[in-house]
């Protein structure tokens, strides 16, 4: 079987910036998703159509085909005294958020000045090339359930 939408796929995979340090891997040696239903970034799900179990590749994830690239007006200055009562604002920090059209969002302290605290809102991995080394493990067909849900379910997927 190829990977093909509503296919459940496993995979492996090790995560590295452009420098090679490792950003992220799969844990406990395998990752799940139900493949066209938008689980993943963009540039890996084209990258993994048509491959069966058991191909083993590297690929490079542009920014625009993975989290997107930095957008200047998801950093913001925002009032000190918005933080009150809070003693870990530090660069670094991250806080859920409320976007202008109510989405929750993670947004990141990225500078403390004297009476406002710089925010980033976009994602830790906008703007970076993402450089994946996979292993497609196993494929099957996604159930009726998985595929009205959008996700895997069972082990290592979504339990309900």
């Amino acid at each position: 079987m190829q990977i093909e939408p509503n296919a459940v796929v496993t995979l492996h995979y090790t995560l590295k910036d452009n420098d090679g340090a490792v950003i992220d891997q799969s844990e406990d040696g395998s990752f799940l998703y139900l493949h066209g239903a938008m689980n993943i970034v963009p540039g890996l799900e084209s990258a993994l159509a048509g491959k069966a179990a058991g191909d083993e590749f590297s690929v490079t994830i542009s920014a625009e085909e993975g989290y997107g690239t930095k957008d200047p007006e998801r950093i913001q200055e925002v009032p000190k005294e918005m933080f009150e009562g809070n003693d870990e604002i530090q660069v670094g920090v991250q806080f859920h958020a409320q976007s202008p059209d109510g989405q929750a969002v993670v947004v990141t302290v990225v500078e403390v000045k004297d009476d406002v605290v710089v925010i980033d809102g976009n994602h830790a991995l906008a703007g970076v090339d993402l450089n994946f080394d996979v292993k497609v493990v196993e494929i099957r067909a996604a159930s009726e359930e998985e595929i009205s849900h959008g996700h895997v379910h069972g082990p290592h997927g979504h339990d309900h």
